[in-house]
């Protein structure tokens, strides 16, 4: 019985694996916590072949935020397509809430912000931001009072999911009643 030969990643193959490794290690532990060794060794290759991959450590923190950021546009585009209209900034609601099921991409976004003291991370970190809102504010015809209601939204569930309500929510009606994020979503009009 002969093991079957290792198949080749292609690069992009290579880098999106990296990511996928990365951004729970900087969602963890932030751009200036995270070592590239870790990342590296996670992902099964050397360090020097990482850097042959993203040229820097701020380049791989940044395909991060751009792979989160990316997840979420698509999650809005697939929930817009799938609503009637009137019902879109609902449905796009939901599918973030549903996003937030898998807390390492919640993790990396934060960390992006809070990377902001780096001005090249700062100027991406908005260039993003104006894409998601941009997206939503196309997908949804959304007016802005509403854009900054579904987005102010989307920021307080960030931090209701990341400080762990739904954890006590089972013995704290306070927590129990912030943990429902279709309860307080900002409806279409």
């Amino acid at each position: 019985m002969s093991a079957e030969p290792r198949q080749r990643l292609t690069a992009a193959e290579r880098r999106e694996q990296i990511v996928d490794v990365a951004v729970r290690h900087f969602g963890d532990s932030g751009l200036h916590g995270t070592s590239t060794e870790d990342i590296a060794q996670e992902a099964g290759l050397s360090q020097p072949y990482l850097f042959r991959l993203f040229r820097t450590k701020r380049d791989l923190f940044l395909a991060c935020c751009e792979a989160c950021t990316a997840r979420v546009i698509d999650a809005f585009r697939e929930a817009a397509a799938g609503a009637p209209e009137g019902e879109k900034l609902s449905a796009m609601g939901a599918a973030y809430g549903d996003l937030l099921e898998d807390e390492r991409w919640l993790r990396m976004q934060l960390q992006m912000y809070a990377a902001c003291a780096d001005e090249v991370i700062r100027v991406r970190a908005r260039e993003l931001y104006r894409e998601l809102v941009d997206t939503v504010r196309e997908l949804s015809g959304a007016a802005e009072d509403e854009l900054w209601r579904f987005f102010a939204t989307g920021m307080l569930i960030n931090v209701v999911s990341s400080i762990g309500l739904k954890e006590i929510a089972g013995e704290d009606a306070w927590a129990a009643s912030w943990c429902d994020p279709k309860s307080f979503m900002p409806q279409d009009s």
